[in-house]
């Protein structure tokens, strides 16, 4: 299998990780990070909802790998379909989900450790909630870096259409928005929390519209190319 095509099947299978994962913490009544709750209501739900996630817990180490998998596919990819020489920007993407897992690591890290305090110390349950919220509002910047990174660069290598650009793009504004204005949430109720939610779905789909790229044909150019983007150049004589 060419490593491309692993590279969109990693992508796809990244989404549905985190899509089952969420969906199995909402449905065990997992608090939602910009909920405004007393320590006590927090602790009472982490606790009722500590078994969810432990499970889902134990998926974050196969998302990680799959995410990264993508990155380089998609990372490879945009080398060899590059008109600018040195254009940093798919460099700039690929930082950030590298950065992503390693951050969302400390949010997965974060919530076991809430778990741990309602289950034993509910006293330090206001306090780790509260870094829980900080770390997983700053996490947002670098999904950002990575939607504004893959999503330029995808568009002069004429990997990705102009939607497809617009939707990473889009996505990118509203995560930064909502990691801008996370330290006003640290203890919940941050009133730019929508706007992270809808960028996050934003950063799914584009997961997704880039690994169906990566898998259909990623040595064929798209057919709507970018018109500013400069021609490429050849070495030689005629």
């Amino acid at each position: 299998m060419r490593f491309a095509r692993l590279a969109g099947l990693s992508g796809i299978g990244f989404v549905l990780l985190l899509l089952g994962g969420n969906l199995l913490l909402l449905s065990a009544g997992f608090p939602d990070s910009s909920a405004s709750a007393a320590p006590g209501e927090i602790a009472s739900a982490v606790a009722d909802a500590s078994a969810a996630l432990r499970l889902t817990s134990t998926l974050l180490p196969a998302a990680w790998l799959l995410a990264t998998i993508f990155a380089a596919g998609v990372f490879a990819a945009l080398r060899r379909h590059d008109r600018i020489p040195g254009d940093g920007w798919a460099v700039v993407g690929l930082a950030g989900i590298l950065m992503q897992c390693v951050a969302f690591a400390a949010v997965g890290a974060s919530r076991l450790a809430v778990a741990a305090a309602a289950a034993h110390d509910p006293g330090a349950v206001a306090g780790l909630w509260g870094l829980h919220n900080a770390i997983f509002g700053f996490n947002q910047v670098f999904l950002a870096t990575a939607l504004l990174g893959l999503s330029v660069s995808g568009r002069r290598a004429g990997l990705v259409r102009r939607w497809h650009a617009a939707v990473g793009l889009s996505g990118a504004a509203l995560l930064f928005l909502s990691a801008t204005t996370s330290p006003y949430g640290v203890d919940g109720g941050n009133p730019f929390s929508l706007a992270g939610l809808l960028g996050w779905l934003l950063w799914l789909v584009w997961i997704v519209a880039y690994s169906l790229r990566l898998i259909r044909d990623v040595d064929r150019p798209t057919v709507d190319t970018d018109p500013t983007a400069a021609p490429a150049t050849t070495s030689g004589t005629p």
